[in-house]
């Protein structure tokens, strides 16, 4: 049986916790070792709701409104907590240290060299083997003046853990607002200088099922970062051409052939002098009318199309997730920077603390 941990809102609502009174904590399922994994819900208007696993900060389940007011689950994933723990390509998960590819995962830092795993050949991708997207994070909530659902997830990465220097202090808050925007905010402090940058990566199909094919994407970016066979940055930066030109809306199925490797690039956004999350990412899905909106203060934007899904795993109600079942728009920095700083820092050092925003934000076209 599935338990959830309801995170109540600040206002005087009937039939709601409210903040005076603790957090529950239901079990969702144990780890092998014993530890207990929680999951919280989050509940924004007409039905939305958006389900958050302890393990890897997940989004497990997200709950969102068509155009007639119709809710499906609008994320890939798991039913249950043992599928979750065998390997999958970060469904929902919070990938870290570092979110990406850092070329053969060896960097330099301040007069020492560093070798990490080498977990996707020749690369390091997401952190290594048992990164962010494997731990268990602890919950607490978090009252808002606005009394929207509010959860802080906190791990603390030892110093060497993945190969990575330095003592890592990761705290991650998911909000769900009263407009069906769920807010993902990052922070992070450090003890010595380590390169640092997450991501979260849900995969999305707007329809629920199928592919996103069919889906409409634009992405607000003028240059990408052009990536080798392997997926492997080649530090360098260009203008976006023909084949990854998403600045107009493009139904994906029709940009598919022309992708590099089908896979989709990592784009810089449009540099801002404001902390506050800008424009990076639009999806639209025609027969639900669902609006994907995605905003951040991260320096890049990966577009995932979900090519590597082969129909190997049996996702939600025995749905196997074949080629294109979902994509991906995931804010993050640089991944090789700490190769090629000047394409963008992502070293956390003790005396820069770190502070992102991202804001994925849920709306409907009316005309079918």
């Amino acid at each position: 049986m599935i338990t959830f941990c309801r995170l109540a809102r600040g206002q005087k609502t009937p039939g709601l916790l409210q903040w005076s009174l603790p957090m529950q904590r239901l079990p969702y399922g144990k780890l092998p070792d014993g530890r207990t994994v929680e999951v919280c819900t989050l509940t924004g208007a007409d039905g939305a709701l958006v389900r958050i696993l302890t393990y890897g900060a997940t989004v497990a389940v997200w709950h969102a409104p068509d155009r007639e007011g119709r809710l499906v689950d609008v994320v890939l994933g798991f039913d249950s907590l043992k599928d979750y723990l065998r390997p999958h390509p970060y469904f929902g998960a919070i990938a870290g240290r570092v979110a990406g590819r850092i070329r053969g995962g060896r960097f330099s830092l301040d007069g020492q060299t560093y070798q990490l795993a080498v977990n996707d050949p020749p690369n390091h991708l997401h952190g290594g083997i048992e990164g962010f997207h494997r731990k268990v994070w602890a919950a607490s909530p978090v009252a808002r003046p606005d009394g929207a659902d509010s959860v802080r997830l906190c791990y603390r990465s030892p110093d060497g853990e993945e190969g990575y220097p330095g003592t890592v202090e990761a705290a991650v808050n998911y909000t769900l607002t009263a407009d069906n925007t769920l807010i993902v905010e990052t922070t992070a402090t450090t003890d010595r200088a380590t390169p640092f940058s997450l991501t979260q990566h849900s995969y999305f199909n707007l329809a629920g099922a199928g592919t996103v094919e069919d889906h409409e994407v634009q992405i607000l970016a003028d240059h990408y970062a052009p990536a080798d066979e392997a997926m492997g940055l080649l530090g360098r930066r260009e203008p976006v051409g023909l084949g990854n030109d998403f600045r107009r809306s493009r139904r994906l199925g029709e940009a598919l052939p022309d992708l590099h490797n089908h896979h989709g690039d990592l784009y810089f956004l449009p540099e801002t002098k404001t902390r506050e999350p800008r424009p990076a990412a639009r999806v639209y899905e025609p027969r639900s009318g669902r609006i994907l909106t995605v905003s951040t203060t991260e320096a890049c934007l990966q577009l995932y199309t979900g090519v590597g899904l082969d129909g190997s795993l049996t996702g939600k109600s025995g749905q196997p997730y074949g080629p294109y079942a979902g994509l991906c728009l995931e804010g993050e920095g640089y991944p090789d920077g700490v190769n090629t700083p000047g394409l963008g820092d992502i070293i956390l050092r003790p005396d820069r603390p770190l502070r992102h925003a991202s804001r994925y934000a849920f709306s409907t076209d009316k005309t079918p």
